[in-house]
C-alpha cells in the first residue's frame, strides 16, 4: 500500500484514530480533518503527532468543518486522496436530542459535502469513498438480527441524519459510477471512547468509585442491549470494503446481544465491587424514543471481506476498566500528593 494517500473525516475521534493506526501501518500517507473547535483534543493522536514512533512526513492534520462544503471540496482537491473516510458526526445519540440541528448539519449536510467533495476529485482521479453509517438506523426494528436489507426505523435525530448519509452515499454510487461503500456499524467501544458514552460512563465510574474518587453512578435504561465490539477490529472492516472490486454495504457486528446492565456487572465485577450497591437509575438519562434491541449479522462482511471479530464482549470490557483502572490510580496518586 506504499504511495497511497487517504483522507480522514473525524480523525480525531476513537475511530479515527485507531484507522490513522492501520493504515499507517500499511504505508498510507494519512490526511485528517480536525474541527477548528477541536483542534486542542489531541490526546487520541499525539502519539502519532510527536511520540517516539511518530510516522515522520505521512501524518497530517487540517482544520476545518464537513459543515463548509467550499472548504472541504478545496482540501480534498489539494491532497488528492486515493481513499476517503468519512467518521465525522455529532455521535451521542442521546445529545442529538438536544441539539437536533447541530446533529443534522454534522450528519447529513456534512456527509452530503463530503460526497460532493469525492465527486469533485473525480476529475482529477479515482476515489474510494467509505460512509460510517450506524446500526442506530434500525432503531424500532423490524427484525432480529438486522441485515444489510433490514428496513430502516431511525428513533432520533442521530439516526435520522445517518439514514440520509446512508442513502446519499447509495444514490451518488448510482447516480454517478462512484465507489462509496456504507459500513453498518453496531456499536464499538475501546478505552478511547468518548466518557459520556455509557460504556465509558460505566467503566470510568467502576474504577473510580474502588478508588475512593466518586460515590454512585447514575444511568438510564439498564434493560437496553446491544451488539458491542472492539472499534480496532471494527476499522480493519471500513478498509477492507475499500478494496473489493465493486463498492457494496455492510453490516459490522459481534452477532451478540449483552444489556446495559451485563456491562455493568462486568465492569463491577472485574474491580470486586457488587454494582448493586452504587449504580442508580434516573428516567432523566434515558431517551425520549428508546431502542430496547440491537442485534447484527455479519454474515455479508465476514464471507465477502473475510473479516470477523477477535475481542470477545468480556476482553473488551476488560480492556476498558483495566486502561480507566490505571487512570483512576493515577488520578488518586495526585491528589495525595
Amino acid at each position: 500500500m506504499a504511495n497511497r494517500r487517504a483522507f480522514i473525516t473525524g480523525v480525531s475521534g476513537q475511530d479515527g484514530s485507531y484507522l490513522s493506526e492501520l493504515l499507517l501501518e500499511k504505508g498510507y500517507e494519512v490526511h485528517g480533518l480536525v474541527r477548528w473547535a477541536s483542534s486542542s483534543r489531541m490526546e487520541r493522536l499525539q502519539h502519532l503527532i510527536d511520540g517516539p514512533n511518530a510516522p515522520i512526513g505521512r501524518f497530517h492534520l487540517h482544520e476545518g468543518d464537513i459543515c463548509d462544503g467550499n472548504i472541504l471540496t478545496r482540501l480534498v482537491l489539494s491532497i488528492e486522496p486515493d481513499e476517503i473516510y468519512h467518521l465525522a458526526a455529532l455521535s451521542h445519540v442521546r445529545v442529538s436530542f438536544d441539539q437536533p440541528a447541530h446533529s443534522v448539519a454534522t450528519g447529513a449536510v456534512g456527509t452530503l459535502n463530503t460526497l460532493e467533495a469525492a465527486r469533485a476529485l473525480l476529475s482529477k482521479k479515482p476515489v474510494r469513498y467509505y460512509q460510517a453509517s450506524s446500526s442506530e438506523m434500525f432503531g424500532k426494528v423490524h427484525e432480529t438480527p438486522q441485515r444489510e436489507t433490514t428496513p430502516f426505523h431511525p428513533r432520533s435525530p442521530y439516526a435520522c441524519a445517518k439514514a440520509f448519509g446512508f442513502w446519499q452515499t447509495v444514490n451518488y454510487r448510482e447516480a454517478y459510477g462512484m465507489f462509496t461503500c456504507n459500513g453498518i456499524l453496531f456499536n464499538h467501544e475501546s478505552p478511547r471512547r468518548g466518557e459520556t458514552f455509557v460504556t465509558r460512563k460505566v467503566t470510568r465510574a467502576a474504577t473510580r468509585i474502588k478508588e475512593g474518587l466518586q460515590d454512585k453512578l447514575v444511568l438510564g435504561n439498564l434493560d437496553a442491549r446491544r451488539d458491542w465490539g472492539y472499534a480496532k477490529d471494527y476499522v480493519e472492516a471500513m478498509w477492507l470494503m475499500l478494496q473489493q472490486e465493486t463498492p457494496d454495504d455492510y453490516v459490522v457486528a459481534t452477532g451478540e446481544t449483552h444489556s446495559v446492565e451485563e456491562l455493568i456487572t462486568e465492569s463491577f465485577d472485574r474491580v470486586g465491587l457488587d454494582w448493586r450497591k452504587y449504580v442508580e437509575t434516573d428516567p432523566i438519562f434515558c431517551r425520549p424514543s428508546e431502542v430496547d434491541l440491537l442485534l447484527g449479522d455479519a454474515t455479508k462482511a465476514r464471507t465477502k471481506l473475510g473479516w470477523k471479530p477477535r475481542t470477545t464482549f468480556r476482553e473488551l470490557v476488560q480492556l476498558m476498566v483495566d486502561a480507566d483502572w490505571q487512570a483512576a490510580k493515577e488520578e488518586r496518586r495526585r491528589l495525595q500528593k
